[in-house]
């Protein structure tokens, strides 16, 4: 199940910008904190991917015994 955003317009004299706000419960799944910078790709019409700039290690899970 995916999380429904819109996308805001700000226009100001200066610069037109577009933003998109990223729910609680994603960036909560991805460990997502403060400050982090993301980057946009565009992948074709249809697709954004959203990608960190600085890449975390996965940890391997333990099997238990």
């Amino acid at each position: 199940m995916g999380y429904p955003v819109k996308l805001q317009k700000v226009e100001r004299p200066t610069n037109r910008s577009y933003y998109l706000n990223l729910p609680a419960a994603v960036a909560e799944v991805i460990g997502a904190i403060k400050g982090e910078t993301f980057e946009w790709s565009v992948e074709d019409k249809n697709t954004l991917v959203l990608s960190r700039t600085i890449r975390q290690t996965i940890r391997a899970f333990r099997k238990k015994r």
